[in-house]
């Protein structure tokens, strides 16, 4: 029993270490930060996908905070898709691998482009 327990301590540590927290900030092409964006993190790959139980998520959906911040509780390394929809701003998606324990992803919206008609 107490060799069960020691390899248990020993073990979540190391579990622990193939997470990462994330800090999405969201901004204007001026710099301000924009509130109220819809940020949707899917972990895409990862090391070690097999060792994932059935409690950990793989997938996120939040809203940026008047700072424009939006933070992700732990969420496996490994490759990442970030989508970003907010209102009067293009949409926008884009892998990032992540391999530390805590990282800040800036993320700059362009406006949106003027429309054209081919008739």
């Amino acid at each position: 029993m107490r060799a069960l327990i020691l390899s248990l301590a020993l073990a979540l540590p190391m579990l622990a270490a193939d997470m990462t927290t994330l800090t999405i900030a969201v901004k204007s092409p001026g710099g301000k930060p924009v509130e109220n964006a819809s940020v949707i993190v899917k972990f895409v790959k990862g090391r070690s996908k097999a060792k994932f139980g059935k409690k950990i998520r793989l997938d996120w959906e939040l809203r940026s905070n008047q700072e424009g911040i939006a933070k992700i509780p732990p969420i496996p390394q490994g490759t990442i898709l970030i989508q970003i929809i907010a209102k009067e701003y293009q949409t926008f998606g884009q892998n990032f691998d992540v391999d530390e324990e805590q990282k800040t992803i800036d993320i700059t919206l362009n406006a949106p482009q003027p429309q054209y008609s081919a008739h």
